[in-house]
């Protein structure tokens, strides 16, 4: 039976990525430091036999017994208020990580595939966002710990490609949304939820107009499934075409809870993005791949498992 690393396993993406790659008769190890992510997320995979969960660290070494026919590298804060917090981790893990997840899959013989983000393309300038787009970073600003952690990712990938000829792949994923999302990560769909579920007022940023395109974690994963198991190497961009402003989903969130709350207008944080939106020419043509969760569809699954935690307010789920 093939076999699978992933690291950063835990988390949001991470869980989703184990469970499918188990569906799909793929034993998976499971490695993550619990510092985003949490051993809930995978304590109803701890029975299935094709699944181990080991804490460990990537940015400090990386041993696996057995042979690996896959290696994912998701380990990573992806949320601005855990890279505000964690920035010199978000630097290491994007930077030392995949330089130990590669020597990894090197070592094994393993295909590769790298986490990588739309925030490469940073505060974009081309719109929508084709993966020939080169981006338009801000590499001192409060997210740059992020976006260039991950473009010196895609570079060393690229590297060990060109070098010593690995099977690598690169995907870059946009806004993501679903269930096992923490409650508390700053990001616009858990925060309107969690508001519109408490009472609270829903803060959008600035005037709301900023676009972005999010996508439910069941088609991302799919689509990062196709690319895993095919002979492409990307970039590619995985995520939802369909563009919406952040006060629609502010609006819709509300619509689809019955939430009486409020929408209040705070500050846009800095070189937070205007526009966001992936061109999927690539993903279509080369996997014959497209998202089929609408945005009403997506939402209602994702409010409804916010609504089965016993407490939003509880740390143990962010």
């Amino acid at each position: 039976m093939p076999r699978a690393v992933v690291t950063g396993g835990a988390g949001f993406l991470g869980s989703h990525l184990c469970e499918a790659l188990l569906a799909c008769d793929i034993e998976v190890l499971c490695l993550d430091n619990f510092l985003t992510g949490t051993p809930v997320n995978v304590a109803h995979l701890l029975e299935h036999p094709g699944f181990r969960l080991v804490r460990a660290d990537v940015t400090d070494y990386v041993h696996v017994a057995g042979p690996v026919d896959h290696v994912l590298h998701f380990a990573s804060p992806a949320s601005p208020v855990d890279y505000a917090e964690l920035p010199i981790h978000t630097l290491k893990v994007g930077s030392i990580g995949t330089l130990h997840s590669l020597g990894l899959a090197k070592e094994k013989g393993a295909r590769f595939l790298l986490a990588s983000t739309s925030e490469t393309y940073g505060d974009p300038l081309v719109h929508p966002q084709p993966e020939t787009y080169w981006g338009n970073v801000n590499p001192v600003g409060p997210r740059g710990v992020y976006d260039e952690a991950k473009r010196f990712a895609e570079a060393m990938v690229t590297a060990y490609r060109t070098t010593h000829g690995m099977d690598t792949a690169i995907v870059r994923i946009f806004n993501t949304y679903g269930p096992r999302m923490r409650p508390r990560d700053g990001r616009a769909i858990p925060t309107f939820i969690r508001q519109a579920l408490l009472g609270e007022p829903l803060t959008v940023a600035g005037d709301g107009s900023q676009t972005r395109s999010v996508c439910y974690v069941d088609d991302l994963v799919e689509g990062l499934l196709r690319l895993l198991l095919s002979g492409e190497s990307g970039p590619m961009n995985i995520g939802n075409p369909r563009e919406v402003t952040v006060l629609e989903l502010a609006e819709r969130v509300l619509a689809l809870t019955g939430s009486g709350s409020p929408i209040t207008f705070v500050p846009r944080p800095v070189d937070d993005p205007t526009v966001r939106q992936p061109d999927i020419t690539l993903a279509r043509r080369a996997l014959g791949w497209e998202p089929e969760v609408d945005l009403d569809d997506g939402l209602g699954r994702t409010i409804d498992w916010f609504r089965r935690q016993v407490d939003l307010e509880d740390e143990a789920l962010g």
